[in-house]
């Protein structure tokens, strides 16, 4: 699933290639729900003429901003993908939604799961809809106090938590692998138990794999792509996630995985060990 690295390349990416731009219209839409219940006529019509004024992220949210002032969101989801095209280009088998834009361009919105959303949102809905997420972990006045203010008086275990969007947003499955594996903290660990020690080594643990994920443009395992159809090099730089069997780069233990919260989880029964073990 894209997280916060792969939605801010894919930002990053489009930002140039669609600020002023102005829809022209949908000339394809082959998946109705994937505009989460507006009914696909209305989507295409209500769009044509919109200028693109700003894209942005929040979260693992796309968003783009319309002179309007509504808002284009995308979720992503397992396998979607926002893809720019410098001419029209035919449809692949996963594409959802083809945007035509007024400079000659496409942006095509691909999902083989089908599991990805598209909604536009009207102003009033638009920060209610943000608001509801948590605090962003990279900008400056994420600091470490703050941190430990989310922290203090939660006692589930630390992987669940981590990969709640209302407690920090943009973290899934794979940075919270890497940075519980950074941080030496088994994915298990009850909240309450950290020390300051141990809660510095997260902060500073889940900043890093993130901007590292972001400086290698994502990690791409299966379907993900950046704004130009281009794989990302993160993968290359995975010490927990996926890594079942192979030894651990600090200690030479072979990584488990086991499931948390409904997630596959790897980690280093050495280097993180369980409280007590």
């Amino acid at each position: 699933m894209p997280e916060l690295p792969e939605v801010e390349t894919i930002v990053v990416g489009l930002r140039p290639l669609l600020q002023g731009q102005i829809i022209r219209g949908v000339s394809h839409c082959d998946w109705p729900p994937t505009l989460a219940g507006y009914d696909p006529q209305a989507f295409c019509a209500t769009l044509a003429g919109e200028e693109i004024v700003d894209v942005g992220r929040r979260a693992k949210y796309i968003l783009l901003t319309l002179g309007s002032g509504r808002m284009l969101t995308v979720h992503l989801r397992m396998t979607g993908g926002l893809v720019y095209r410098d001419a029209p280009a035919p449809p692949a088998k996963a594409t959802r939604l083809i945007f035509d834009l007024a400079g000659g361009g496409q942006l095509h919105f691909t999902d083989a799961r089908k599991f990805g959303r598209v909604r536009l949102l009207a102003p009033p809905e638009v920060p209610e809809f943000l608001d509801a997420l948590g605090p962003e972990p990279l900008p400056d006045d994420f600091t470490l106090d703050r941190f430990q203010a989310l922290l203090r008086g939660r006692r589930g275990q630390l992987k669940p938590t981590l990969l709640d969007q209302r407690f920090l947003a943009g973290l899934g499955n794979i940075y919270a692998d890497e940075a519980l594996f950074r941080s030496r903290l088994h994915p298990q660990r009850p909240m309450h138990t950290l020390t300051e020690e141990e809660t510095a080594r997260l902060y500073e643990a889940v900043r890093t794999v993130l901007q590292q994920g972001i400086t290698n443009r994502g990690t791409t395992l299966s379907d993900y792509r950046d704004a130009r159809g281009e794989k990302g090099n993160n993968q290359e730089q995975l010490f927990a996630y996926g890594q079942t069997g192979q030894p651990c780069a600090r200690c030479g233990t072979p990584i488990e995985r086991i499931v948390v919260g409904g997630r596959g989880t790897h980690f280093c029964p050495y280097c993180q060990p369980r409280i007590g073990a």
